[in-house]
């Protein structure tokens, strides 16, 4: 018993600073793009700093979050880069591989 009640005050505490950090780490916000067949897709919300590969075809980038973000035409962030700016969006036709949201 003793050793159960500090346990549960770390979990507990562990869990608050966890929720209470959790929206200061993401691009508040929506990003959208244009899928395969010209099916639109978004994200909201999005992580901040991590790359993310995009699954299939992805072009026509709108950056709807508050923080920039930077598309790039290979997977992994590599290749040629396209920075966009909050409320700003790629030309229709840029096609895209891999997004990083607020990059450092």
């Amino acid at each position: 018993m003793r050793l159960c009640r500090p346990l549960v005050a770390v979990l507990g505490g562990l869990a608050l600073a966890l929720t209470t950090t959790a929206p200061a780490l993401a691009a508040d916000g929506t990003f959208t793009w244009i899928g395969p067949h010209g099916k639109a897709y978004a994200i909201t919300d999005p992580p901040s700093h991590r790359c993310f590969d995009m699954a299939q075809e992805a072009r026509g980038a709108h950056n709807g979050t508050r923080k920039p973000l930077v598309v790039h035409t290979r997977k992994k962030c590599k290749g040629t880069a396209l920075r966009l700016a909050p409320g700003r969006s790629a030309p229709a036709g840029a096609r895209f591989a891999s997004v990083v949201f607020d990059p450092r």
